[in-house]
This record gives structure tokens, C-alpha cells and sequence, in this order.
């Protein structure tokens, strides 16, 4: 069921994924088949509520066929019905998943059942299910090994930087199958982190709809910076290829210089309209998709609400509306001393704009006062710092671990 409460499918299979260290299988998401019968995958991040008779689910959700990736478990194809090696012949009836935090499920119990000897007849007795930890059946326990599965099992509990870190100290023939086996949105996040060179030696390795898969799951603005360091029939062809409303997305970046405001802002920063409240304007700023600079202020304007917006009307820091109650409208809090910044506005000029406010986010408005997007202080440093830091911090990294420190 989607927020209004309108079915739009039907649960088919939950998708898992083994981990390491002893540790129970993570759910990542369903398999929902749509009423034109196409099989789409819903992530765990989208799922908001599971009840016996229904899922239900907020946000966008991609509409492309589910294809299932080599490292992937799926517990109604893969696990149901499935023997496993006792005593008495014994097959897998039911799995058992629970919620250990927000947004994350886990393999918890599996119900097993039993089957005597075919009697005179022809036919066994089944003896009544027993409920077992999921660590008891064997195809719920990850082996020790470096394999690519191992690799992705790890991964799945690590930061973004972490990831980019093991995928920088692979060997190439390992880096590849690694690489194949990890869902795109994981990639992207990695990608993100990894020095300028190998995200573009990374990309250009992936058949085409692939490489504009992940771009599409990249920050826009990430995706705009890398494609700039691409050959122009390349990054075209990639462009083509992505869902129009991403594609959109980054050609706008592509406008600007790679060092001003509008080439280093992100275009979907907190967007409210001028009814807001306070209480609304803070179930935005919890979205676990932002990022905690994002987060940090919420900007209201005229409809259209989606960049370039309507009118800019100013902007509120998530600090002030935590002191006001609920019910306060966001538009009688703006921070009359806050001026926007102009898209070509250059990046020593920016710079300065976040040293003077003390911010970690600032909006980016045009001639017209329309909303164009945020700069966030992370998209500043990046773009302060050599262009090889990311390779030199990583490089530093491999150095401590081999000497010991």
C-alpha cells in the first residue's frame, strides 16, 4: 500500500543477504509484483509499516524489473521447501524476520518440519513444525573466506568511506567481481568517496546501463562532477540512458562551472511551502536520506516546490524550529540576515559565505528568486582540497595498517 492507503501490488519474495561474524541475515528488501505483472524491488528504507495484511510503503520507488544480483537471497525461491541434512528427512517451511532498528529487518527464526519414512502407503507423517535461531540451518551461515560474497557481507554494516577504502586495495580480477556483485545503490556511495581517477576508471569498466544505474543513485552533484571528467559522447550516451527527472537533475549542474555555487550545489535540498509548520518541517528534516548539513536548514518558497522553485522566501535553521512549538508556522522564523548566494558565485566567495555565517548549508537563488538548490560545507572542503586528497587519505590509511598503528 502506498501513503494514501491505495494498493499498488503484491508482496512475492523477500530479498536477503548473508553476513559475517556470526551474524543473522539482513533483510534489504521485497520483491513486489506490480498489476502489470512486472516484479520491481522495494528497498527496507521504503517500507514504513508491516502488519499480517499488508506493507506499507512511502516514497518513490524504482519501477525497473527486479533483477537479482549474485550475493542476493531470496527467502520464498531460494529457502522454502528447501532440505537440509538431519536425522529424519527435513525441509524448510517458514522463515521468520523481525525489525532490530529503524528501517532494518533481520533472518531471525526458521520453522522446520520433519518427515517420517514413506510408510505402507507410500506416504510419510509430518511431525509439527520446529521453530529453530536461524544460525542452526546451514544455509543461513556465512563461511569464513575473502571471497566477493564475504566482501559484500561486510560491506553491509560499514560506512560509505570504508567501502571505497576495501574496493581501493583490491586487487583488479577481485575489484571486478566485488564490484558486479554490489547493488547499485551501495556502489554509488563508494564511488562517491573514491579519488576522481578511479571513480572514472570504475564507471567506464560497467556496461553502459549499468554505469548510468549507478550515476542515477549518485548525489546529483557527484554524478555532475564525474561526468564532467568523461569524454563528451560518453557522458551523453550515459545521460541518455538515466531516468529523465535524475538526467534533469545533473544536466542543470552541468550549466555551471565545476567551481562555483550552481556547479556544487545539490538540487533537492528541504523545500517547504509557505503554510508549513513547524511540526511538518521536522518530519522533512528526519528523512534518513538527507544528510545531517541538509538537514541543518529547511528553505520555504513559493510553489513549485521542486528546484527551480517558485519564489524564494528565505530560509530557517533546523535549530530555531526545534525551540518553537509545533504548531508555528515556518515562514514567521526566517533569518532575515542570511542572503543567498548567486549560482556563479565563485568558490573563494563561498567559502568566505560559510566562514562568515557560520553555516553548514546555504541556499542558491538566481537573478529570478528561485530556488536553484544548497551548497553544503562537504561540497566546499571537496572542492578546497587537492584533487588527490581522497587517493592520499587513503594511501596514508594502507601505510598504518601494514606498519601496525
Amino acid at each position: 500500500m502506498d501513503a494514501s492507503g491505495d494498493q499498488v501490488g503484491r508482496v512475492k519474495d523477500v530479498v536477503c543477504y548473508l553476513r559475517a561474524d556470526n551474524r543473522p541475515p539482513r533483510v534489504k528488501g521485497l520483491v513486489a509484483e506490480l498489476f502489470g505483472r512486472t516484479r520491481i524491488f522495494v528497498p527496507m528504507l521504503r517500507v514504513h509499516g508491516v502488519s499480517p495484511t499488508h506493507v506499507a510503503i512511502q516514497g518513490q520507488v524504482d519501477t525497473r524489473k527486479f533483477q537479482r544480483r549474485e550475493t542476493e537471497l531470496l527467502v520464498a525461491a531460494d529457502l522454502l521447501d528447501r532440505p537440509i541434512e538431519r536425522e529424519r528427512p527435513t525441509r524448510i517451511l517458514d522463515v521468520a524476520m523481525a525489525q532490530v532498528r529503524n528501517r532494518e529487518w533481520d533472518l531471525t527464526t526458521v520453522a522446520l518440519q520433519a518427515t517420517s519414512r514413506a510408510g505402507r502407503f507410500g506416504f510419510g507423517t509430518r511431525s509439527e513444525p520446529e521453530l529453530v535461531s536461524w544460525s542452526k540451518v546451514p544455509s543461513l551461515v556465512m563461511r569464513t573466506g575473502r571471497t566477493a560474497a564475504h566482501l559484500i557481507a561486510e560491506f553491509s554494516d560499514m560506512k560509505a568511506a570504508d567501502i571505497a577504502q576495501e574496493l581501493h586495495d583490491l586487487e583488479p580480477d577481485k575489484l571486478a567481481a566485488v564490484v558486479e556483485a554490489l547493488d547499485d545503490e551501495t556502489l554509488a556511495e563508494a564511488l562517491e568517496e573514491l579519488p576522481e581517477d578511479e571513480q572514472i576508471d570504475l564507471i567506464r569498466q560497467l556496461d553502459t546501463e549499468r554505469a548510468a544505474d549507478v550515476l542515477a543513485e549518485m548525489d546529483p552533484d557527484d554524478a555532475a562532477d564525474l561526468i564532467r571528467d568523461l569524454p563528451t559522447d560518453v557522458a551523453e550516451d550515459l545521460l541518455q540512458r538515466m531516468e529523465p527527472d535524475e538526467a534533469s537533475d545533473v544536466r542543470r549542474l552541468l550549466i555551471y562551472e565545476e567551481f562555483t555555487a550552481g556547479g556544487m550545489m545539490t538540487p533537492e535540498p528541504v523545500i517547504l511551502d509557505t503554510d508549513a509548520t513547524v511540526a511538518q518541517a521536522l518530519a522533512n528534516v528526519r528523512k534518513e536520506s538527507l544528510t545531517p548539513a541538509l538537514a541543518s536548514m529547511v528553505f520555504v518558497t513559493r510553489p513549485p516546490l521542486e528546484t527551480p522553485s517558485g519564489r524564494y522566501v528565505g530560509a530557517v535553521h533546523t535549530q530555531r524550529l526545534l525551540r518553537e512549538p509545533p504548531t508555528t508556522l515556518v515562514a514567521t522564523l526566517l533569518d532575515d540576515n542570511l542572503e543567498p548566494l548567486g549560482p556563479d558565485a565563485p568558490l573563494a566567495q563561498v567559502s568566505r559565505f560559510f566562514a562568515t555565517y557560520n553555516l553548514v548549508v546555504a541556499p542558491v537563488v538566481n537573478d529570478s528568486d528561485h530556488l536553484l538548490g544548497a551548497v553544503t560545507v562537504d561540497d566546499v572542503l571537496d572542492h578546497m582540497l587537492p584533487d588527490d586528497w581522497r587517493g592520499d587519505q587513503m594511501d596514508e590509511v594502507e601505510a598504518s595498517e601494514v606498519s601496525g598503528v
